[in-house]
């Protein structure tokens, strides 16, 4: 701890319970605790500011290096400017059929249709603000009341 001896803690202990007193040892300790964990505190937050700076400094010489050998190679493999390249082809899709595209026990795949029309294998249903369960529930209880 910091080079004290049980001998001489016990010592330290002894002087504190006739100087401080019995009834204010306890108060005194956890004061005393207070300022040891704020101190632990401050020398924990400058010595990760400290790891911060070293590190910063680190990142740059390597951002530095890395530029330095950057050049280097660029220098030594200069890009070709002989013109526009050819772009590259597209790689063609391949044409499935419906059978190949859908998965296997699955339907074909829905057809796309335009906006606002209603597939003619598709039923309307009423207009309601509510979800399509419960307007379906209201269609049969309408159907069986008739």
């Amino acid at each position: 701890m910091f080079g004290i001896d049980s001998s001489e803690l016990l010592v330290i202990v002894i002087i504190a319970v006739i100087v401080i007193g019995p009834k204010d040892l306890p108060r005194a300790l956890y004061k005393l605790g207070q300022i040891v964990g704020k101190a632990q505190g401050m020398a924990r937050h400058f010595r990760t500011g400290i790891d911060a700076m070293v590190r910063e400094v680190e990142l740059e010489e390597l951002e530095k290096k890395w530029a330095a050998q950057n050049k280097r190679i660029m220098e030594e493999h200069p890009p070709e400017t002989s013109g526009d390249p050819e772009p590259l082809p597209a790689p063609a899709a391949p044409i499935l059929t419906d059978e190949e595209s859908a998965p296997m026990g699955a339907e074909s795949a829905p057809v796309p249709q335009p906006a606002g029309e209603v597939p003619p294998h598709v039923p309307a249903r009423p207009a309601s603000d509510g979800p399509p369960y419960l307007a379906q529930e209201s269609v049969r209880k309408g159907d069986a009341a008739a």
